[in-house]
């Protein structure tokens, strides 16, 4: 399994909504088992598909894909001072 920069809460938010996998896979346009593998951390969502999911479920990207606690941001100016 491939490092995941972020857990997601795809699968709170959907079953919330009372939304199946089938369901929001055949309004995204998209498999059911990359729903599963993306609830189950399986898989990265791709950019576009982060956008996507969030706007299917009226959520905000940190709501949604919030980034693991060891993920640290760096601005420029951080980075320029090494």
């Amino acid at each position: 399994m491939r490092d995941l920069i972020y857990s997601n809460n795809v699968y709170a938010f959907r079953t919330e909504l009372g939304i199946s996998q089938e369901k929001m896979a055949k309004d995204l346009d998209i498999s059911r088992r990359s729903i599963s593998k993306i609830e189950c951390g399986e898989q990265n969502a791709s950019l576009e598909m982060v956008y996507r999911i969030c706007a299917y479920l009226g959520r905000m990207i940190p709501d949604v894909f919030p980034l693991q606690d060891s993920t640290h941001l760096r601005t420029y100016e951080e980075c320029m001072k090494k």
